[in-house]
């Protein structure tokens, strides 16, 4: 098979990058990549070389990659969904504790006291003003129930708190995951209404950005305790601010800070530790690696965040096409006409749409010449053609 390279934006965990297979090699330079592997990295203003198929971020955020102008350069950008999804659940099962215990400041008084000679007794006096509540009873709101959110819904409940979950897109395999004590709220507002502590769990995207506002905030129960481990841009920080002063929300923690955030009256604020375990950074990575090789060795598209998800199995044709395209009338009619045009048999088609975007693979009964991939790309709305498998060279 073809020898590839692949450029590591940052440090990836060795138990992906050991994956990749004899032929594959990590280098010191992007220019010459087939592939990148990349984490937190900012790849917003970067220009990316021609020779460029795919980039996979080891994490679920993909806010520090163009997606739009990599989908127009024929990159696919991968993520890893569910791969950290367990380290973040226990990192939030930890902030309801911190929430309802105030083991925090509990924490700091003893570090602040620490030469008193008699610090165990002064304790004794001190720790009523440290007291809490107990969220064994309590009701959990979990705003959007995708991998990390329904493992959060389920501990919950076995931990005996009631629990109510919002996804107005909760998909049929989430929903199986989904303990059956769960309780599905039809509306966003029954959360708001009903819930001692809410914790989010969305994807950040311009619609979702600031959907916890002030009109939101105002329909929770006084005394609210609010999570957010997904993006702090998802909260309206201005109106929390106010609300944490009010006492109508009582606690707010928060695994992002920002000048804002460490300002706040009974916040706890994490330096954004969800997913830094060994464990979830070896997952992440991966998961990364498997969907990053898939994709250059036999053009399969798992977990994409910019083109559609498509698998037509291990590459054994003697030639498999793969074309990134635009969702237009008459594409493949085009493309397919192209082929027979040129005296060549398909023996499997497979194409899927994603918005303005569409990926197709081809195999063929015979390999494709080198100059038909150039004619091919002379089709208006293609962005990119690669061949594989046989004796083709992925040269595109």
């Amino acid at each position: 098979m073809k020898e590839r390279k692949v450029y590591c934006l940052n440090s990836i965990s060795r138990a992906g990058t050991s994956r990749f297979r004899e032929g594959y090699t990590l280098v010191d330079s992007m220019e010459e990549a087939a592939g990148i592997l990349v984490r937190s990295a900012d790849m917003r203003e970067m220009e990316f070389p021609a020779g460029l198929r795919a980039i996979a971020r080891a994490g679920a955020g993909v806010n520090n990659i163009p997606l739009d102008r990599c989908a127009e350069e024929g990159i696919v950008v991968f993520n890893t969904p569910g791969a950290n999804a367990n380290a973040v659940k226990e990192l939030v099962i930890a902030g309801l504790i911190l929430s309802a215990r105030d083991i925090v400041g509990g924490a700091e008084w003893i570090r602040a006291h620490m030469e008193d000679a008699n610090v165990g007794k002064s304790a004794e006096k001190a720790k009523k003003a440290f007291g809490g509540i107990e969220i064994q009873g309590k009701k959990l709101g979990v705003i959007g129930l995708g991998a990390i959110g329904v493992q959060v819904a389920n501990a919950a409940s076995q931990l005996g708190m009631e629990v109510y979950g919002y996804d107005p897109y909760l998909t049929p395999d989430m929903a199986w995951r989904l303990i059956r004590d769960i309780h599905r709220a039809r509306y966003l507002d029954e959360i708001y209404e009903n819930c001692d502590f809410i914790t989010i769990h969305v994807p950040f995207m311009e619609s979702t950005r600031g959907m916890v506002n002030r009109e939101g905030i105002s329909k929770m129960k006084d005394g609210v305790r609010f999570l957010n481990f997904a993006r702090d841009a998802l909260v309206d920080e201005e109106a929390m601010a106010e609300a944490l002063e009010s006492g109508k929300v009582s606690h707010y923690v928060t695994d992002f800070a920002n000048p804002r955030t460490v300002h706040m009256k009974n916040t706890v604020v994490l330096p954004h530790l969800g997913a830094s375990t060994e464990e979830a950074e070896e997952n992440c990575a991966v998961m990364a690696v498997r969907q990053l090789q898939d994709y250059l060795d036999n053009g399969n598209i798992t977990n994409s965040v910019n083109y559609p998800n498509l698998s037509a199995g291990v590459c054994r044709s003697a030639c498999r096409v793969v074309i990134l395209h635009h969702n237009l009338p008459g594409m493949i009619s085009k493309i397919t006409a192209f082929l027979g045009g040129k005296g060549l048999n398909i023996e499997n088609l497979t194409s899927k749409t994603r918005g303005k975007y569409e990926y197709t693979l081809i195999d063929l009964d015979a390999p494709m010449p080198h100059e038909l991939v150039d004619q091919l790309m002379e089709i208006g709305g293609v962005l990119r053609v690669r061949r594989l498998g046989g004796t083709s060279a992925d040269i595109y």
